[in-house]
């Protein structure tokens, strides 16, 4: 079984994020919709939202229903807040803790929001139509925060203050972004809906090749792992992969570390604690120095530098 610790209280977190200079937070990792329960406590039921830490800078990945906690804790942490928020698209269980970010609501706050570009749609009314009167009672006129949108497409490389932010087009329904972070010798990719293998997807014949180049020696991947090889069978085509298909790809591109995410609502903890254990064992016998866990909300990992390891 898994000896990975319980979710930190709101204290612990933020000693952990004096301690190193970089570290990732998981605020969700459940993909298609919020499951809360007894089953799901353990690695938590919240859907996808990350937070990364890289010195003063705040970037945060996806706006799932982990959006609103982590907004919470912003909020109490005082002053105005500015963050950076990276989305890898417009599917619910990525932008439905947007409304609920409590930030939003305070002159006080700046905010960037970088996202994918979908047929030209303006990104400003693709978050306001969510907040429209049939879906939610408070109007998008009401958000009082500073809020720009910045369009992004696969070729799209941002740097701001030593952050490289890169992107990379993945296979999932309608447009949808990887991303790879590096700061100081520190490396992060986070690619939470991604189909590996089966479906068919807009992006070449090479894309394999790219994608395993583009997670080359990374120190940190967040990857899907949606399904079983028994479910997948029967959900080709629906954008997601499985547990093994992650961890052949974290092999081929030499990742460090593989942490399981988007885990199936149903999926108990008990049964992630199975995969992680299979998954170590087959990395055991492929010789493969590769750290394999789920992510579990709250949890904070420190990011190593490499470059001075």
């Amino acid at each position: 079984m898994s000896t990975t610790p319980g979710p930190t209280t709101d204290a612990e977190p933020e000693a952990g994020f004096r301690r190193a200079p970089a570290v990732l937070r998981c605020w969700g990792a459940r993909g298609s919709i919020p499951s809360p329960g007894a089953d799901t406590a353990g690695y938590g039921g919240n859907t996808a939202c990350v937070e990364l830490r890289l010195g003063s800078r705040r970037l945060i990945l996806d706006a799932g229903s982990g959006l609103r906690p982590l907004g919470s804790q912003m909020a109490r942490e005082g002053g105005g807040v500015q963050a950076d928020i990276f989305l890898t698209h417009f599917h619910w269980d990525h932008i439905q803790g947007f409304p609920f970010f409590s930030p939003l609501y305070d002159p006080r706050t700046s905010i960037r929001i970088f996202a994918p570009e979908q047929g030209g749609r303006d990104l400003r009314s693709l978050f306001a139509t969510q907040m429209g009167p049939i879906y939610f009672p408070v109007p998008f006129e009401a958000v009082a925060a500073e809020i720009r949108f910045e369009p992004l497409r696969e070729a799209n490389t941002w740097e701001e203050n030593g952050i490289r932010v890169r992107a990379i087009r993945v296979r999932h329904p309608s447009v949808t972004l990887g991303y790879r972070i590096d700061w100081q010798g520190c490396s992060v990719a986070y690619l939470p809906d991604n189909e590996l293998t089966g479906g068919s997807y807009e992006v070449g014949p090479d894309w394999r090749a790219r994608l395993t180049s583009f997670l080359e020696d990374v120190d940190l991947l967040l990857h899907d792992a949606m399904y079983t090889d028994e479910e997948y069978a029967h959900r080709v085509g629906w954008g997601h992969s499985t547990p093994h298909e992650a961890l052949e790809l974290a092999m081929e591109a030499r990742v460090r570390r593989l942490l399981l995410f988007h885990h199936a609502p149903d999926r108990p903890d008990r049964e992630l604690d199975r995969m992680v254990d299979g998954l170590r064992s087959t990395a055991k016998e492929s010789d493969h120095h590769l750290s394999v866990a789920a992510a579990r909300e709250g949890e904070d990992i420190p990011l190593t530098n490499h470059e001075e390891s």
